[in-house]
């Protein structure tokens, strides 16, 4: 714990999905003044999400699914074309997403490479988002995928190559975080398309 931090009261103010808290603590600023301050936090747990690739073929698998809050935030239908995700069911991040990418998407991957660990909104929420990239063939997809229908999830599979999937993130038709984030990562680590001889 930082010792620029003082909890002094923390209300539980709905623990229905997950946990909103509101915690009023003592801040102690740079230039060494303590100030009292409020602030409400949203506990959804951790999570990790996957940006499976074909590199020879040059393609991505996406999800695209209805998201409740960005329908109620403008966005016209609700759906939003998105890397594959979940929450962690344990402390294994790896772990979880391969199971999260079978029950989306029907492939059965390898180990995945980790990309990096981020704080997605931390203004308000306290989730850090795992990043991974996976190599698939479609020799591994074992099932339709679909996601859980018990929770409600309808899950649409969607196979773009890169240069569609980097034409779509230029012009905005991706506006999920996490896959405009695996996007760039695969954009800079990715060897350019061979040229076609005439």
């Amino acid at each position: 714990m930082s010792d620029r931090i003082r909890i002094k009261d923390v209300r539980v103010l709905s623990d229905d999905w997950y946990i909103l808290k509101k915690t009023t603590f003592d801040f102690q600023r740079s230039n060494g003044d303590w100030q009292t301050l409020s602030r409400e936090t949203y506990d959804r747990g951790n999570g990790a999400t996957i940006l499976l690739v074909n590199s020879e073929r040059r393609t991505v698998i996406l999800t695209r699914q209805f998201r409740f809050p960005a329908f109620v935030n403008g966005l016209t239908d609700g759906f939003l074309l998105e890397a594959c995700a979940g929450l962690l069911d344990s402390a294994d991040a790896e772990e979880t997403i391969r199971r999260e990418v079978a029950e989306e998407t029907g492939f059965h991957i390898g180990p995945p490479q980790k990309v990096c660990e981020l704080y997605m909104s931390p203004g308000s929420v306290t989730e850090k988002l795992y990043f991974f990239i996976a190599e698939y063939n479609h020799d591994q997809r074992l099932s339709e995928g679909g996601g859980d229908a018990a929770e409600g999830e309808d899950i649409e599979i969607v196979e773009l190559s890169f240069e569609e999937a980097f034409a779509m993130m230029r012009e905005g038709r991706i506006q999920d975080a996490k896959t405009l984030i695996l996007l760039q990562h695969l954009a800079l680590t990715q060897p350019p398309a061979p040229s076609k001889v005439a």
